[in-house]
């Protein structure tokens, strides 16, 4: 869903979502006074949920003309942000910052500030954006919770920022590890539906009023993998608060130097496929190819994502040499790979 909601919608949601979380008094002959209580749990409820919409912003992002992700990202870029600081830091789904030429952050009365990059973190997944002008949102910004109690079938509030900010309420369908494609992997990854296709930066609010994950993705497996239901995967701001400091003082943290090769891979019958490879990547510059099956990494067998990328992340800091068993056509050779850190292959914006 898309299209702009209004703000008696906006407010009707917020409050069905209240509703849904506080005590229920179904019995006619409860006390009053227990009545009275609830009621104001959940007046006291609906009051949060409104602050914790509040701090969601829009993000207008373009690109740098010649940054490697345009391809699939697209040079210009929408999505949503969470006001965490009252310095106006913004935390976002890193892939709409990366490479980016210009930021600016959005209201839902459609005023619109500068921004600065402060982070974007590959390990993670997250970005970090600040305003570079007074952000009235800042002095109310949204609580950091966490994702550890969510479980299966608990009913969390979606929110997304800027002129066309919407409200929903979705119901945790799974959470587990999860590998992507493109050399990350993170745990516990929170997994809803229905699906939205305004994932990007989305909010997504448990019943305090706490912002507990950040939409990454759109996905047909949101219960099982291989399994169809259409869903969001939301990555858990409980990886995001170890690193915080390191992100906002350096830009980067420990596992952001981690060695990265440049394929896209997918598990297969028990193999690891290379979809793609970056162009001018490590993978690319030590002859890796579309179709290659990676059989091994420094000669420990891997059969799975997940197994790949432990054994690749463990061989060293970034700049290490890793070894590869690949399987080309019929015949398994050994490649050795100069590993790089991801931020190093990024296009950035020139120095002023």
């Amino acid at each position: 869903m898309s299209r702009k909601v209004s703000r008696a919608t906006t407010i009707a949601l917020i409050a069905a979502f209240a509703a849904l979380v506080a005590v229920s008094v179904a019995q006619a002959s409860v006390l009053q006074s227990v009545a009275d209580t609830v009621a104001q749990k959940r007046d006291a409820g609906y009051e949060k949920l409104v602050a914790a919409a509040n701090a969601v912003v829009g993000l207008k992002v373009k690109a740098l003309p010649n940054a490697r992700t345009n391809a699939t990202l697209g040079e210009e870029r929408v999505g949503s942000g969470v006001v965490i600081g009252q310095d106006g830091l913004v935390l976002t789904i890193g892939y709409l910052i990366v490479e980016a030429d210009t930021v600016s952050i959005t209201d839902t009365d459609g005023s619109e500030v500068p921004a600065a990059i402060v982070a974007y973190d590959h390990a993670t997944g997250f970005g970090l954006v600040k305003s570079l002008a007074p952000l009235p949102l800042a002095s109310h910004p949204i609580r950091l919770g966490t994702a550890r109690p969510i479980s299966q079938l608990d009913r969390m509030m979606i929110v997304t920022g800027g002129e066309e900010q919407n409200i929903s309420i979705a119901t945790v369908v799974s959470k587990r590890e999860y590998a992507g494609y493109w050399e990350y992997m993170i745990p516990d990854a929170i997994f809803t539906a229905p699906a939205r296709f305004d994932h990007s930066g989305a909010a997504l609010i448990n019943k305090e009023g706490e912002l507990v994950g950040i939409g990454s993705l759109f996905v047909m497996d949101a219960l099982t993998p291989g399994e169809k239901l259409p869903g969001n995967m939301f990555v858990p701001v409980d990886i995001l608060k170890p690193v915080l400091e390191d992100l906002v003082r350096t830009g980067a943290q420990p596992d952001s130097q981690r060695p990265w090769l440049g394929v896209d891979s997918l598990e297969e019958d028990g193999r690891v496929k290379v979809m793609q490879v970056n162009d001018e990547s490590p993978a690319a510059d030590a002859g890796i190819v579309a179709g290659d099956i990676i059989l091994g990494v420094n000669g420990e067998p891997v059969d799975s994502l997940e197994r790949f990328y432990r054994s690749l992340w463990t061989r060293g800091p970034a700049g290490v040499d890793i070894t590869l068993t690949v399987l080309h056509g019929p015949q398994a050779r050994e490649i050795t790979v100069r590993s790089m850190a991801r931020q190093e292959f990024m296009r950035k914006r020139p120095a002023v």
